[in-house]
């Protein structure tokens, strides 16, 4: 008899599978890379395994992918692995933690959507652990800026000058997937306890994976362009608006 977790598991892989088609990563009928028995072979180790993978997808079917093989494919396609193992965060990124009042009316939410915490906090574990979801946060809002998986932090260093000033506060949407960025526009990238803005490129390998962002800095006179390895663990999130301290 299969485990409830299993099945758990094998529906969080249904969805991650349909998301992986929809991006265009999955082609099911496709022969030249993209197609079922390609994707068997990366994640079950034998091209001709495709009727196993359409076996997991049939709800019917009580066949179930296990947690070796799921592993195996949060490696070869970006997934997020707490996502898929243990059903945390999002397919392809994480959640932000919702306000302290998330549980109010809606319109409450919607007017206060930012969150706005210290560059040091953000760039350190907390987010994963929940810790802003406290009434040591704040949350606030912009005129035009609207939804949820805001943040909002104040820049150190002049890097990024004259674009963002040392003491701008920058305000970043959270990307789902890496595959959603787009070369030299403005990033908050937080990768291994840091967090630097960079104007951002990603650097791909052979299946077309990101593996790497290469991180500009505006003020590339005293700052050189450097390398960052993608894991698990990176999160990225559009510079969408700075704001200036008024003298």
């Amino acid at each position: 008899m299969i485990r409830d977790d299993r099945m758990q598991l094998n529906e969080r892989f249904r969805k991650v599978f349909n998301l992986l088609v929809e991006r265009g990563d999955i082609v099911p009928n496709d022969r030249g890379g993209k197609g079922i028995g390609d994707f068997a072979e990366k994640i079950l180790g034998n091209r001709s395994y495709g009727h196993i993978v359409r076996a997991f997808l049939n709800e019917d079917d009580k066949r179930c992918i296990d947690y070796r093989h799921a592993r195996i494919l949060c490696r070869e396609y970006g997934v997020n692995e707490s996502y898929l193992i243990d059903g945390i965060g999002a397919p392809f990124g994480f959640d932000l933690p919702k306000p302290a009042h998330a549980l109010e009316p809606v319109h409450l939410y919607r007017r206060n959507n930012i969150l706005f915490t210290t560059t040091e906090a953000f760039a350190g574990p907390t987010v994963e652990l929940g810790g802003f979801a406290t009434e040591d946060h704040e949350y606030f809002n912009i005129p035009g800026l609207s939804g949820g998986g805001m943040v909002a932090f104040p820049i150190h260093g002049n890097s990024m000058e004259p674009v963002i000033q040392d003491g701008d506060m920058v305000i970043c949407r959270e990307l789902q997937s890496l595959h959603e960025i787009r070369d030299n526009k403005i990033y908050a990238v937080k990768n291994n306890g840091s967090i630097w803005v960079k104007y951002v490129k990603k650097i791909t390998d052979k299946n077309n994976r990101v593996v790497r962002l290469k991180l500009i800095s505006a003020n590339h006179l005293e700052h050189d362009p450097f390398t960052e390895e993608v894991n698990e663990y990176t999160r990225l999130y559009q510079v969408v608006r700075k704001i200036t301290e008024l003298e």
